[in-house]
């Protein structure tokens, strides 16, 4: 948990430079956990139940969904800063990147897996 606190801390620095940032940042900072933990399903209308459940937050369903749906997180600036967290991400030269997205529950039609 020190890791993910860590973490977490350093992702909401990426939030200071936009002029919202004070307001989003602890938003996103939350969601990320909201995720992770097996509460609920990753769907925003649940992931916004968990913020109030869970972290206490109050915040208006169309500002959220605002939120979650804003070209304007600072996605660049999040990847570029975890890349330089990873002590040493090359093993033996090479680079190994390995995606999952079993966390998510899988909803719709003709879902493969």
């Amino acid at each position: 948990m020190l890791i993910l606190h860590s973490l977490l801390k350093e992702f909401k620095k990426e939030f200071a430079k936009s002029k919202k940032g004070e307001e989003r940042g602890p938003w996103f900072i939350y969601t990320l956990p909201a995720i992770i933990l097996p509460f609920v399903s990753s769907r925003t209308s649940n992931l916004l139940r968990a913020l109030e459940t869970l972290f206490g937050f109050s915040i208006k369903k169309k500002r959220y969904y605002r939120f979650m749906a804003s070209p304007k997180i600072p996605w660049q600036g999040l990847w570029i800063r975890l890349w330089k967290m990873i002590p040493e991400p090359e093993t033996n030269g090479r680079l190994l990147v390995a995606p999952d997205d079993f966390i998510n529950p899988k909803t719709g039609r003709n879902i493969f897996g």
